[in-house]
């Protein structure tokens, strides 16, 4: 099944402007955010995340309903098993 899955963004990587580093349920990943290099996205923005790629920007109140529906069709486990499967970068924990 395809995950889209709702995290926040914490900082970017220096090094590496396409790369933010995202928290989903206390999980941090680096994801691609070169897709959405058109909307400015700073930290506490919300995007909605597929693969490891930032897909959109959605709001707060989207993003705790997307994690309330994945819950309730039992996919949260597998989303937070896709989350810490990003290998963008080195995991920034």
């Amino acid at each position: 099944m395809c995950l889209a899955i709702p995290g926040k963004v914490i900082d970017f990587v220096a090094e590496t402007p396409q790369l933010a580093v995202v928290e989903v349920s206390g999980v941090k990943r680096q994801v691609n955010v070169d897709l959405l290099r058109d909307e400015p996205l700073g930290p506490g923005d919300w995007v909605l995340i597929h693969v490891g790629f930032a897909m959109s920007r959605i709001s707060a109140a989207a993003a705790e309903e997307q994690m309330r529906m994945l819950s309730m069709m039992g996919e949260d486990l597998q989303a937070m098993e896709e989350i810490e499967g990003y290998q963008f970068g080195q995991d920034p924990s």
